[in-house]
């Protein structure tokens, strides 16, 4: 748990930065590309193409390309037909998704992390909930696939680290994982990019280079090298972790307003929902034992 927690920290950065430097100042599609590319750099120089299983290179390819490939070409377009606040709300169901399809995948159910996971969402509804305006039903759905691609991502990349283990150490193959994001990021911006929205300051170029090095490359290297320490449902709960934590950056550093009670009530409600995934482990270990007594 440690490097989730520590990467939802550098992740509640993120969203400030890209709020104050980039939105609508950056072309997106750029942004995407100088991100994954940057990443892609940082792990060249350890990757190794031969002596690791086959399916688990290509999954990494695949989980790549759906959380940095389908997931932000998504989420950039859904502000064109959403306002800020309907945005921030349609995120929240991305932890259900994180816990359907792991089940899904491990051919199991476990209700106590669909149900830490609903309380999870409870709480980022609480915090994050406004009123909806306008036509956002193309937007919900655009959402909707960007919280499934980035919720498929990296339930795949933990499925096949547990399924094809290896004696080379993470770091040693991670970089196939931005190799397969820049597959769909670079076409991406050659057809949809606006070259007269390039970076046109240091500030914007210094926050490109911060999101590549530390929320993309570190960021994602430590979310996955995590995901396969705790169980699904406590890495469900985790998906909901950055709101309050992306709003407390925000209003610590921005002073943006923020209302402290509904903060503070939904922050409360998503640790309670780690609590009872802790617990539905623990009642869970018993039984698995047992059976494979």
């Amino acid at each position: 748990m440690p490097y989730l927690l520590a990467v939802t920290v550098l992740w509640a950065f993120s969203f400030s930065l890209i709020g104050e430097y980039l939105a609508g100042q950056v072309d997106s599609d750029f942004a995407v590309l100088a991100r994954v590319t940057i990443a892609a750099l940082v792990f060249l120089p350890f990757m190794r193409w031969r002596g690791l299983p086959g399916r688990l290179l290509a999954g990494f390819w695949l989980a790549g390309a759906l959380q940095f490939g389908v997931t932000y070409l998504c989420l950039y377009r859904s502000f064109q037909v959403l306002t800020v606040p309907e945005v921030l709300l349609f995120t929240v169901l991305t932890p259900l998704y994180v816990t359907l399809l792991d089940d899904a995948l491990a051919r199991r159910f476990n209700p106590w992390a669909l149900v830490a996971a609903l309380v999870a969402v409870g709480g980022g509804v609480i915090i994050r909930f406004d009123r909806l305006e306008g036509d956002y039903l193309m937007g919900f759905l655009l959402l909707q696939l960007a919280n499934f691609t980035f919720a498929a991502g990296q339930v795949l990349c933990r499925q096949l680290l547990m399924r094809y283990p290896t004696e080379q150490p993470l770091h040693r193959f991670f970089g196939h994982f931005f190799l397969g994001a820049l597959v769909l990021a670079l076409p991406s911006f050659l057809l949809f990019g606006n070259l007269d929205k390039l970076p046109q300051t240091a500030v914007q170029w210094g926050v490109l280079l911060w999101m590549g090095l530390f929320a993309t490359a570190l960021g994602m290297f430590w979310w996955v090298k995590g995901s396969v320490r705790v169980s699904a449902g406590t890495l469900a709960v985790l998906n909901e972790l950055h709101v309050p934590a992306g709003l407390v950056v925000n209003l610590l550093i921005w002073n943006r307003d923020a209302d402290l009670l509904r903060l503070a009530l939904g922050g409360a409600v998503i640790l309670a929902s780690l609590w009872l995934s802790r617990l539905g482990r623990l009642r869970t270990l018993p039984a698995a034992v047992a059976a494979s007594g």
